[in-house]
């Protein structure tokens, strides 16, 4: 949507927004600076950059409250469960609300009058139609160009890949326990230092999140970022399912000018308005609901 905008076959957007979680990879980074660089700045759109903080850091520091991420539970008695998904609400969603607010000049607790309002678009295109929604604050309102162009995600690809970005990474975090295991293999055969990051995470996990331990609020079993629900290094990731091989060939059938990316099985990704991890979260300024 940002290069459409640049290069004005959707109308120049004010600004672009990026909520980093502080624990993207490096190549999302790195393709952020790209993008403001050789597009945004030349079309004089501004990329505002929002936190709530890093989410990997927050996980582990018993003194932080910590918005739980959707991890795998193996409780004692061998039955199966899965934590409370809130990262999504605090680390993507309030940040840009909160960045929204004070571009309007009305900033938390201030209250917005009904008239004032921004235009949010969403990238959501047409094979995912049904994720699209209305915002659930009255001060910003969703449209999403991707389905109004008719553009399904081969028609993103292409013209990324036209504009010389067919590498364009997934934005998601190093260590989201909605990875696939081609994400997972993704990360260990291409990049052996973030590799180690997210196994050492997941180690760390094990007990659940850091804050819950100092409060007395153990975990009754153990938390994993794999669904196998064993450690990381030892999950079976190199386990392809048919549904993700039939998946991939119509992808490589769909999708030649990235054939590339699709060989290095990067097919995931997390959005704050359509995470695919499970039920939309609804978020109003200063709270959580799922």
């Amino acid at each position: 949507m940002l290069a459409l905008s640049a290069n004005g076959l959707l109308p120049k957007a004010d600004y672009a927004i990026f909520a980093d979680t502080g624990w993207e990879p490096r190549a999302v980074y790195r393709h952020l600076d790209r993008l403001e660089r050789e597009i945004a700045a030349p079309a004089g759109i501004p990329i505002l950059r929002v936190s709530s903080g890093n989410i990997r850091r927050d996980a582990l520091d018993p003194a932080h409250r910590f918005a739980s991420m959707p991890l795998y539970i193996l409780n004692q008695d061998g039955r199966q469960g899965m934590t409370r998904r809130q990262c999504t609400g605090e680390y993507k969603i309030k940040p840009i609300k909160r960045q929204v607010r004070e571009l309007l000049g009305y900033p938390y607790p201030q209250r917005i009058p009904k008239d004032i309002f921004v235009e949010q678009w969403v990238g959501i295109s047409t094979d995912e139609f049904h994720r699209a929604k209305d915002a659930d604050v009255r001060y910003m309102r969703n449209r999403h160009p991707l389905i109004d162009l008719g553009w399904l995600r081969t028609d993103c690809i292409r013209y990324l890949a036209s504009l010389g970005l067919a590498d364009t990474p997934k934005s998601s975090c190093l260590g989201c326990p909605f990875h696939g295991n081609a994400q997972w293999r993704h990360i260990r055969d291409t990049s052996p230092d973030e590799w180690q990051d997210v196994v050492a995470f997941d180690a760390a996990i094990r007990q659940g999140n850091a804050r819950a331990n100092a409060g007395g609020n153990q975990l009754l079993g153990q938390a994993f970022l794999h669904r196998s629900r064993v450690p990381l290094d030892q999950a079976p990731i190199d386990h392809v399912t048919a549904a993700e091989w039939a998946a991939r060939q119509q992808e490589v059938d769909d999708r030649a000018p990235v054939a590339e990316e699709l060989e290095n099985g990067v097919v995931d990704g997390c959005s704050p308005w359509a995470c695919r991890g499970g039920a939309e979260l609804v978020q109003d300024d200063f709270g959580l609901a799922s």
